[in-house]
């Protein structure tokens, strides 16, 4: 009687968590299926080189928010990207007191909200220059990735064995040179899924881009001028009253779910093929 017991319980609580993760993804799978369903069928080829169209006329391209997204995602990694990586250096080969502190800020600066950043950053840049501009976009940006890069690349090297480091001693090479080309290059795979995971998490913002890229309705390619991007866009076609700016809205967020999808495949293969061995 007591096996038999154990073996229902075992059998039920199987049941159970199928069941609840089915639960859990199911309203993924509903997004995803309306996404798809209605934003498939404006994607084209003429979607991806034409400019948006004015109110009530066909449903034109998202040229422009596209290469305004690729300009802030560049601004935003190569902003964060340097700092990202020695501060995550420096947090896994110190334990001094500045190194927990400046744990506890990066902690703190991941868990605040994307509209106080988009804030700060229209205190910090938009202000001083006179106008919304993709530098400004781009610094918020990069401030939502630091942190994620900051704590991939601290976690990443903590997992290398301390013997790689003292063979590289044994053989003469120095600390500085021993971080540069023996620690970081064995934990590249989990730096560049840091970064690509940052790229993920910032592709779909855009609260702290109502303060700073602000939205352009043509290509521009200046990072002192306004510049559009795909959540901005979406954000504001989905909120006006025109049928085909709604379409064009659809086709977007489809192009967006896309472009994350891939980039979370992108984490999984970098993730196997630089994965840390002992």
């Amino acid at each position: 009687m007591n096996t038999k017991y154990r073996i229902f319980k075992d059998k039920f609580l199987k049941m159970l968590v199928t069941f609840l993760s089915l639960v859990a993804i199911l309203p993924l799978i509903l997004i995803l299926f309306q996404v798809v369903k209605n934003g498939i069928s404006v994607v084209n080829f003429k979607f991806f080189t034409q400019l948006p169209p004015p109110p009530g006329e066909g449903y034109g391209g998202i040229a422009n928010s596209l290469l305004g997204t690729a300009l802030l995602i560049g601004l935003a990694v190569l902003l964060s990207v340097p700092i990202g990586v020695f501060a995550g250096v420096y947090l896994a080969e110190n334990k001094s007191r500045f190194a927990e502190f400046l744990r506890i800020i990066v902690n703190v600066l991941q868990g605040l909200p994307s509209i106080v950043i988009g804030i700060i950053a229209y205190i910090w840049v938009v202000r001083p220059m006179g106008g919304f501009s993709a530098l400004s976009g781009g610094v918020a940006l990069a401030i939502m990735m630091l942190p994620i890069i900051v704590k991939n690349t601290e976690e990443t090297l903590k997992l290398i064995p301390f013997s790689l480091k003292e063979a590289s001693y044994s053989l003469g090479v120095n600390y500085t040179r021993t971080i540069l080309k023996v620690v970081v290059p064995t934990g590249a795979g989990g730096i560049i899924s840091g970064v690509i995971i940052g790229i993920s998490r910032i592709a779909g913002e855009t609260a702290p881009l109502l303060f700073t890229a602000f939205g352009n309705p043509y290509i521009s390619v200046n990072p002192a001028k306004p510049i559009d991007a795909l959540p901005l866009l979406i954000f504001n076609y989905a909120m006006s009253p025109y049928e085909n700016w709604h379409k064009v809205a659809w086709g977007a967020s489809f192009v967006l779910i896309m472009f994350v999808f891939t980039l979370n495949l992108m984490v999984k293969v970098a993730g196997e093929k630089w994965k840390v061995k002992f």
